[in-house]
């Protein structure tokens, strides 16, 4: 609703902008053409002053005669058009006025709330039928294991000859089908189509880039390291929108759309609100460098101990994953 709505209002801003645009230009060419035509008849005006300032010093009576009805015909003519400017209404003053609908306006004043959550009950149609006293070890479904799991190459992105060498350290899939590489050789972001053909470089980072993460609205954030910084990248405009320093490094970045937490591989985290930009540090966190956020939690890899711990929105450690076979370091 809120994406629709919005939506909509910028459809109304553009709508009376281009009708501003629309109106403006017709003043602007009236006035411009009123202009000329005027400095058309100073001109005609000045012309006349230097002939009969000739006529006096070198004409005869009778080219004086006929020369001053040649003038006279001329200004006539010149005060009938000054006549017709001033009774016009070429001279009253012209203002554009924006008026904002009386509806848009009540918005504000009468719109208290988003909506009123409401809780519907329904009669039950769910069936108790008792069984055996194991019959409930039939009923779990046995949880595949990573065995059972069996992968299956669906893409292959395909890397362009003048390219040579990636430094891949991040790959991300956008919710097109769109795929973006982090090329931390050349520092730079990599846009390929749904079939993995390369469409073109985004941006070139002046540090060295460490994580990437998918944001919202076609934007990603890039962690820089050591530069203790985090961008947020537009994937259309092929530009940098906005820089948030930190006080720490920047290892590793994720978001869920609303919020963006950047990682310093020490014990600490910062959690940044997309929406008004505020920074709020969380302590206790374990030295994790990759992070992930899922309904919440915080999911990161301790690559010095080969561990994933998870922990709270607010810094809480909630469980701690080893196994032999977990190696988080990277070459």
């Amino acid at each position: 609703m809120r994406e629709s709505i919005n939506d909509y209002l910028h459809k109304l801003e553009q709508d009376i902008l281009m009708d501003l645009e629309s109106k403006y230009s017709k003043l602007k060419l009236s006035m411009a053409t009123l202009v000329q035509k005027i400095e058309q008849r100073a001109s005609q005006i000045n012309q006349m002053q230097s002939q009969f300032t000739k006529m006096r010093q070198y004409a005869t009576e009778l080219q004086m005669y006929i020369g001053l009805r040649e003038i006279e015909k001329t200004t006539s003519q010149t005060a009938k058009y000054i006549d017709d400017l001033e009774s016009g209404d070429h001279f009253i003053e012209k203002n554009l006025e924006v008026i904002i609908t009386s509806a848009l306006q009540s918005i504000l004043h009468d719109v208290k709330s988003f909506g009123d959550i409401a809780i519907n009950t329904t009669s039950s149609t769910l069936q108790i039928k008792a069984g055996r006293k194991d019959q409930a070890q039939h009923l779990i479904l046995k949880v595949p294991g990573i065995e059972d799991i069996k992968p299956s190459l669906l893409t292959r992105l395909t890397i362009p000859k003048d390219m040579k060498t990636l430094s891949i350290s991040a790959c991300l899939i956008l919710p097109d089908g769109k795929f973006i590489i982090l090329d931390d050789n050349k520092y730079q972001l990599l846009l390929f189509s749904n079939d993995g053909i390369f469409i073109r470089k985004v941006v070139t980072f002046t540090e060295d880039p460490h994580d990437a993460c998918f944001v919202r609205n076609n934007t990603v954030a890039v962690a820089l390291g050591t530069d203790r910084q985090t961008t947020l990248v537009e994937i259309e405009k092929n530009r940098i929108i906005q820089t948030i320093k930190l006080s720490h490094n920047c290892y590793g970045v994720a978001s869920d759309g609303e919020t963006l937490v950047i990682s310093s591989g020490r014990r600490q985290c910062t959690r940044v609100n997309l929406n008004d930009m505020s920074h709020t540090i969380i302590e206790g966190i374990e030295e994790v460098s990759r992070i992930s956020l899922f309904k919440r939690k915080i999911y990161g890899t301790n690559f010095t101990k080969n561990k994933v711990c998870c922990y709270s929105c607010t810094g809480e450690p909630l469980w701690t994953f080893q196994h032999e076979y977990i190696d988080c370091q990277w070459e």
